[in-house]
């Protein structure tokens, strides 16, 4: 979430008892684009070596590494108490969304695959006599709290996100709260033990300065009394309600020896208590932190990982890798000026790249939507490379969400995006009077949740990322394993995935002709065949190699 000013200007197995088409092939009619000839590609050594210095490349399993998130904004998602109404907020929502259309829905928020659930923030933000429309729609989105310790009366009460968060935890799911420490409403009022932040100028992502807006205001950590307020907030919910963890929002705001004592305050609350998980057992929770710093590489790590020496937080979301992914497979939402739409495939080798500038701890997070950006359906059809009426543009989701499956370390889904959810008529950018019609670029994507009434191609690709969570699941080697970059070209990234004796190929052709990548065995430690993981069928090594034809727009996932 950023400042006001923005504003204004279901299991593997299961699926793959189904028809190929139904989980991952072509379903629903989606035939791959008009094939040319096939480009042939061979692949006799790797491109890099094995890569093992991040914590989601070590080859053991580790729990945050393997969180697979499912972000929801609740004023927008789905009303399921008539009494619990913003009637305000960004976006194109009837904006009625609540914590018990969160709670009905959990069902199935768990069959798309995931293990976790992100609530934008839910705390009361009160209003003030006199404030204006432009306050009330910010109100909704919670990220102004008046008080850090109460449900917004219009999301709900306390005693129905304890019982959300009990039934998330016995569905398997994690469930983490947007913690924002470093802004708040000027209406703040004290903890229960009597507790206040020092208010002060606000920092932006470069350590500048600069004065909050109107019934705003920013928190002080040169004074001792804000870091105590906040460890009070943070540990209160995973105490009390047994949360797993925070979404850190504007993570800048607060200076990293600040997230230490932060982070070491949350791990020492989720030390001492615990809850039922799905299987009966008593579960400690989570205590993960990732933080949302908009930025570059450099910046996330100084504002959020720190540095070997000086560690601050564990994860932070991945926006320097998911700009180069949806370069690659839509267009950025600059792209019209930019020209960085349908880039060669070689951009996808930059997301791990980025990685060099952080510190071991690191665990990026990998998105391609949240509640600030564009749709990466809408990105498809800004770009001009698709349209829900086409085949093109299902399978460029699929294979975004192959590239994610993939991916080392925590991913994040966005509410809508595992059914290729778009704004009917918007793809352009709007610049005039976008705020007031939710069309902005920053608040687009806050549609209404669809759970129900799927459409065959929207039931088909929810079931290819359930498929695909489902690998990440079962195969540790994607989300924690060793990577080995083979090939990367303008059509074909091949990486290499190990975690002990789970070995993973992977091929992603991001082009629209098919393509056969020839990988020569001693690549691969010389073995006998390979098993396509989404289909079962095998590849066995011919005189010239593993001779793997990879269908336009698509992935592989082979094990050896």
């Amino acid at each position: 979430m950023q400042l006001s000013s923005r504003f204004r200007s279901s299991v593997l197995a299961a699926c793959l008892a189904l028809p190929l088409a139904s989980c991952g092939g072509s379903g629903g009619g989606d035939t791959p684009p008009a094939p040319g000839a096939p480009v042939a590609v061979t692949v006799s050594q790797a491109q890099g070596t094995p890569e093992n210095r991040l914590a989601c490349f070590k080859g053991v399993a580790d729990p945050a590494c393997q969180l697979r998130i499912y972000q929801v904004m609740v004023e927008a998602f789905a009303d399921g108490d008539p009494s619990a109404n913003f009637n305000a907020g960004y976006g194109t929502s009837p904006h009625k969304g609540d914590l018990q259309g969160v709670l009905n829905a959990l069902d199935y928020i768990k069959s798309t695959g995931v293990n976790a659930l992100w609530l934008t923030p839910i705390f009361e933000s009160a209003p003030k006599a006199g404030q204006d429309d432009w306050t009330d729609r910010l109100d909704a989105t919670g990220y102004y709290a008046s008080d850090y310790f109460k449900v917004d009366p219009r999301f709900g009460t306390n005693a129905q996100f304890k019982a959300l968060v009990e039934a998330a935890h016995a569905r398997g799911l994690y469930v983490f709260l947007d913690g924002v420490f470093g802004h708040y409403k000027d209406n703040l009022v004290a903890s229960p033990a009597g507790r206040r932040p020092a208010n002060g100028l606000c920092l932006n992502d470069q350590g500048a300065t600069y004065t909050p807006g109107t019934h705003q205001a920013c928190a002080d950590y040169a004074d001792p009394a804000t870091l105590a307020f906040f460890q009070e907030v943070a540990t209160h919910w995973i105490t009390e309600y047994k949360i797993d963890g925070w979404r850190l929002d504007q993570a800048y705001q607060v200076p990293p020896a600040q997230w230490a004592a932060l982070r070491q305050a949350v791990a020492t609350a989720s030390a001492g208590v615990t809850y039922t998980g799905a299987s009966g057992a008593a579960v400690q929770p989570l205590g993960h932190m990732v933080a949302e710093v908009w930025s570059g590489e450099s910046t996330i790590q100084a504002r959020a990982y720190g540095t070997e020496a000086a560690p601050a937080l564990q994860s932070a979301f991945d926006f320097p890798g998911r700009y180069r992914l949806v370069q690659t497979l839509a267009g950025e939402e600059a792209s019209a000026a930019s020209g960085k739409a349908g880039l060669p495939a070689t951009t996808l080798a930059e997301v791990y790249a980025t990685r060099a500038a952080y510190p071991s701890h690191a665990m990026p997070n990998l998105m391609l939507t949240n509640h600030d950006l564009v749709r990466f359906g809408d990105l498809i059809q800004r770009a001009g490379l698709g349209q829900p009426d086409e085949d093109r543009y299902w399978l460029r989701h699929k294979a975004a969400f192959a590239f994610m499956a993939a991916h080392s370390g925590p991913v994040t889904l966005y509410y809508g995006d595992e059914i290729g959810q778009e704004l009917p008529g918007f793809a352009a950018a709007v610049t005039t009077n976008c705020a007031v019609q939710g069309l902005c670029d920053d608040h687009v994507s806050r549609t209404a949740g669809k759970v129900s009434g799927l459409t065959a191609r929207e039931a088909d690709l929810k079931a290819h990322v359930a498929a695909l969570m489902a690998l990440r699941d079962a195969h540790p080697a994607l989300a924690v394993g060793t990577r080995t970059h083979l090939h990367a070209d303008a059509q074909l990234y091949v990486d290499r995935k190990d975690a002990g004796s789970d070995r993973v190929l992977f091929v992603l052709n991001t082009g629209t002709t098919p393509a056969v990548v020839t990988v020569r065995a001693p690549v691969l430690g010389s073995p006998q065949q390979l098993t396509d993981l989404m289909d079962s069928r095998t590849v066995t090594a011919g005189e010239g190699g593993f001779a793997i034809e990879v269908p336009a727009l698509s992935g592989r996932f082979l094990s050896f």
